[in-house]
This record gives structure tokens, sequence and C-alpha cells, in this order.
């Protein structure tokens, strides 16, 4: 007799109801045995704030444990959202991987897992698959529209845009880029994903939900203005999806486009970086974009990293050292 395998329920339980009217705040409970707690939890904030019949957003940040915009944005957004005000269901959790945050890393300093790339996770997996399980299976499926905070962390840096992503399902698709510009950034960015394995994006999409992400900055930090961003666009992402009251905040934003490899330039040396334009900066295919000076002599030409196509720079790394491989510039079509 052939046996199956059942995989066990995911261990994290909400101190909240997900499914009653008002304003809740608690946590979800990750059991998490370790040398400074034999019989330890993982205590990850959430916010279920409802009124009555209507769609659910499930909004999230701190993914990669060093990028603020989002958990700043929310944890503004949970404190001041009333459900008087709204038309259905927001699901708030400000600090996805909260070890990662607490340690102001990009992967778990618990199992060293990248949050982002380990999805659909494992109920019993390490800590990090757990957490990204009970985001595929549980909350996930509860929410309508989705929307991920990004900004570049402590290696990269981004002009402050909105994402939707290439589908295979055109109307799925044409609904994230709806969403995307209703959020309003100054930038909005049609994403054809090249490292799309392992993604939370790629899970929320695959069960047919409105996604939206965002790279709102970098650099380890955030800004007055991209906390301002994220806050407005957070907000407008709810009006959008008809479950908070109210008119948009809206200005302009630039469309854009990345739609293959020619965007990215990867860094073939470790060297001393000197970016040659700078974020926001038009560019023509052949243009400079970086030079990579040794660190090892004096006297040595460095090598030069010029534009594969025209547009404008998107994103750069941050730090001043390169390593080989490092992603170097991102440059983005202008969409007329």
């Amino acid at each position: 007799m052939r046996r199956t395998h059942t995989l066990p329920a995911n261990p994290i339980t909400a101190s909240v109801p997900l499914d009653a009217d008002g304003a809740h705040h608690g946590f979800l409970r990750l059991p998490c045995s370790r040398d400074e707690s034999a019989w330890g939890a993982v205590m990850i904030p959430i916010s279920v704030i409802a009124n009555g019949d209507g769609p659910t957003a499930l909004l999230t940040g701190g993914n990669h444990g060093d990028e603020y915009e989002g958990p700043v944005a929310l944890q503004d957004l949970a404190l001041t959202l009333e459900p008087a005000a709204l038309r259905g269901r927001v699901i708030i959790v400000p600090f996805m991987n909260l070890p990662a945050v607490a340690a102001a890393r990009r992967c778990s300093p618990i199992d060293g897992a990248n949050m982002n790339r380990i999805f659909p996770g494992r109920p019993d997996g390490g800590p990090t698959e757990k957490i990204a399980d009970y985001f595929a299976s549980t909350l996930a499926p509860l929410a309508d529209y989705v929307l991920d905070f990004h900004s570049g962390g402590k290696t990269l840096d981004f002009i402050p845009f909105a994402a939707a992503h290439v589908l295979d399902s055109k109307p799925q698709e044409a609904a994230c880029v709806a969403a995307m510009r209703a959020f309003n950034a100054p930038y909005s960015m049609t994403l054809l994903e090249i490292d799309n394995v392992g993604m939370y994006d790629t899970t929320v999409e695959s069960l047919g939900k409105v996604f939206v992400s965002t790279e709102l900055g970098g650099g380890g930090s955030a800004t007055a203005r991209s906390i301002a961003i994220a806050k407005k666009g957070a907000r407008n992402f709810l009006i959008h999806a008809g479950i908070l009251t109210g008119e948009p905040a809206t200005g302009p934003s630039v469309s854009l486009d990345m739609p293959d490899g020619d965007c990215f330039t990867f860094a073939e040396h470790d060297a001393l970086l000197e970016m040659a334009v700078d974020l926001g900066a038009a560019v023509r295919r052949g243009d400079l974009i970086a030079r990579l000076w040794p660190v090892e002599r004096t006297g040595v030409a460095p090598k030069e990293y010029r534009a594969r196509r025209d547009g404008l720079l998107a994103a750069r790394h941050f730090p001043g050292l390169v390593k080989m491989g490092d992603c170097l510039a991102v440059v983005a079509a202008i969409v007329d």
C-alpha cells in the first residue's frame, strides 16, 4: 500500500480575529525554540480592521528587514484607520519578517533565509518557511487586493515607483496595472520579473489576486519624501479597491517599463564604485553609467560599464564598494 504524506498544519496562530468587524491589534505567534528562548515565540504584529461586507486588502511591509517605508506607513495606517471609513476589511502586517527587521538585515538572522525567495514556504520548515506558508495558505487567500512594500535596503537605491508585473492572464495584469496607477507613485513600472521563483509576488499572483509592489528608495533608511509616498499610496490603493471611502490624492506619474534583461548591468569585478549618472537621469544605449576602480593599486584605469538600452536610471548599487555579480544599475524604458 502506498503511503501518502500529509503536511502538518502551520503552527502560527493569530491572537486577533480575522473575520470580525472593528479594529483588532495583536500578533501572529510563531513558536520558535532557539538558544535565547527554549519555549520562545516570534510575535509578528498584525492589525485587522473591518466593517461589514466588501473586499479584503492585505498590506505588508518588512518582507526584507532593511526596508523601512512600508513598515512606517503601515504602522501609521494601523493606528489611524477607522472601521467606520471602510467597506470591507484591511489586514495590515508591517513586519512580515520580524526577525530580519529587528536585526536590520535583509534575511532572517534565525535561519539565514531570504523570505522573498522562499515562497510558498512550508508549514514544517524553518521559521522563515513557516511564516511564508502562513501568508501563502492563510492570509493571501483571504485577500482580493495585496500591496507589498519594498525599497532597496542597504545595497540598492531606487527612484520611487509602484510596480505591476507582466502576467500570462491579461485581465489580471490589467487589474494589477490599474491598482499600480491608483497608488500614484512618482513613477509607475510595468515589470517583467527575471527572478520570480520563490517570490511572494509570484505566489500571490498565482492565486489570481490583484498585486502591487513598490521600490521607494533605499540605502538602508527612508526619507520624509519616500515615507509620504508610501502613506499616500496605501490610502489610494484602498480607495481604488473600494474599501476606503474618500478621494485619492493624485499627482503626475511617469510610466516606465522593464521588459528584458538588457535593463540590468552587473559588476564583473570587485572594485570601488563611481557612478557616472544619478538616479532619474536619462541615458542612451552606450552611455557611460559607472566606472569600477581597483582598490589594490594606483595607476590602473577603471573598468567602464555602459547602458545597454535607452531610458532612465531607475536603480543603482548603493554602497561605495561592489563585489563581482552585484547589480550596478537598472535602466528602465520610458513609456510614451
